[in-house]
């Protein structure tokens, strides 16, 4: 699948791979793809992350993702779910982070060197990139497939970009217009 990548699709994963040695984690995950989109000066994701104004927000996506790491990965959703069965994620993150440090839930499931795996979500992500340039009909896959990919799986990254404004149809709108109907939604599989 790699030989169908644009080069801005490959600096991507590489640029991932380079994120996630940079932080020492354990795996490249969604949010190392994410950040290595947001480096990106060329492309057409590029072109939607600075028309969507991500890439004037940066500082924010990224304590957004901060914030969602030191959850320990949960998505709004999860905690919502947790917090109507009485469980307040905040509060138990405070307390973690009172007993082991700021960062302690990140800290545990980061491991150290050596070469790093995709985790099983951003194998998801690359394969639902995959399926969208199908969908459309595209020979290749584009940096503008993987940010499409971000914003239709469903996990934190996701949530973050929402929270910013991008969303799978207002990233489908930016890099398409309104005729950019094609292809696979969040939905699609």
């Amino acid at each position: 699948m790699f030989e169908r990548f644009t080069e801005s699709a490959r600096a991507t994963v590489t640029g991932a791979v380079t994120h996630a040695e940079r932080t020492d984690a354990e795996a490249v995950t969604e949010e190392h793809l994410l950040l290595a989109l947001l480096d990106g000066r060329s492309g057409r994701a590029s072109f939607a992350i600075t028309s969507l104004g991500l890439a004037d927000r940066r500082p924010a996506v990224e304590a957004d993702l901060v914030t969602a790491r030191r959850r320990g990965g949960l998505t709004r959703a999860d905690t919502d779910a947790l917090a109507g069965i009485g469980i307040d994620v905040v509060e138990i993150v405070a307390r973690v982070e009172e007993a082991h440090g700021e960062g302690a839930l990140d800290r545990a499931r980061r491991r150290g060197a050596g070469r790093r795996p995709f985790t099983r979500g951003s194998k998801d992500v690359l394969t639902k990139t995959l399926r969208i340039a199908v969908g459309r009909g595209d020979r290749f896959i584009g940096d503008e497939h993987l940010l499409l990919a971000l914003t239709a799986r469903p996990g934190v990254v996701a949530d973050v970009l929402a929270a910013h404004g991008a969303t799978y149809e207002a990233v489908n709108r930016a890099l398409y217009g309104d005729g950019g109907r094609g292809g696979l939604g969040p939905s699609g599989v």
